[in-house]
């Protein structure tokens, strides 16, 4: 078969995507704010108010957006990306001065002193090292992007089925993974577990991160690898024909297009070993 190299896109392909990793690095930091809200429990005579505070940091794009990230019980910024207006922010949350400092700040160097540890086992192949680092890890963050998709390499790397399938059910669950700014994280692991024919779970993890991303064209030729591979070339086409209509210079699914109508409804052949 023909080498198709996998693809990524770049932020600087994404213009519709206001929280690439470089438009948020470059975001101002406003710090922890409170945002307090009026709940209700019980009916009639029993009817009870009672206040609900949560707690988010707070960025501000350059674009005068307002991006806040939920602080979970470990007061880490954690989970998804939510973006709100200028008017929701000022009307409803509330400046925690020193907060990120005393609360967070200890929380967040611990995290990074542990995905740090962990990278230096990887660099070194001593994958039981950085397994351990990285559960350490999703103890103070069990969202943390990075530590939730390195397991599932290594599982991955390990053969380790049972332990892969339990960090497949984190990473489907986990809709911080599957943000724009994760994109090199999420695309990596799935052509990692295309390569080792674990099709299924390939399939299902594009196809989470296409309910997040449904309009990119990397996306679509990915899983239509994937598919193509595990015996299903009609649906490879679909998602092909989705890639071009976004992006008709797509030369990679032009070409993958054209081998699929020549093959019909074969599979592919093994199409391990392409340069990615």
């Amino acid at each position: 078969m023909e080498n198709f190299v996998d693809t990524n896109s770049t932020p600087q392909d994404r213009d519709d995507a206001p929280c690439n990793g470089d438009a948020l690095a470059a975001c101002h930091i406003l710090g922890i704010y409170s945002l307090v809200k009026v709940a209700a429990t019980g009916h009639g005579a029993t009817a009870r108010t009672y206040e609900q505070q949560t707690w988010w940091f707070v960025r501000r794009s350059e674009d005068d957006e307002y991006i806040i990230q939920a602080l979970n019980a470990n007061s880490i910024p954690s989970g998804p990306l939510t973006i709100i207006t200028k008017g929701d922010f000022i009307r409803n949350y509330r400046p925690e001065p020193g907060y990120y400092e005393k609360r967070c700040l200890p929380f967040i160097e611990s995290l990074k002193k542990k995905l740090a540890q962990a990278d230096k086992h990887l660099a070194a192949d001593d994958f039981d090292g950085a397994e351990k680092e990285f559960c350490k890890a999703l103890l103070l963050d069990e969202k943390n992007p990075k530590a939730n998709i390195e397991l599932g390499k290594i599982h991955l790397q390990k053969g380790d089925g049972r332990k892969l399938a339990a960090a497949m059910h984190r990473i489907l669950s986990n809709d911080a993974i599957f943000q724009e700014q994760e994109r090199h994280l999420f695309n990596e692991f799935g052509i990692s577990l295309r390569k080792e024919k674990h099709f299924t779970e390939a399939i299902a993890f594009y196809g989470k991160a296409l309910e997040r991303n449904a309009t990119d064209e990397h996306l679509h030729f990915n899983i239509a690898r994937a598919l193509a591979e595990s015996g299903n070339p009609g649906a490879a086409r679909s998602h092909l024909e989705t890639a071009l209509a976004l992006r008709p210079d797509f030369e990679a699914a032009r070409r993958f297009q054209t081998y699929l109508g020549q093959t019909g409804d074969a599979a592919p052949a093994n199409t391990g070993g392409q340069a990615e």
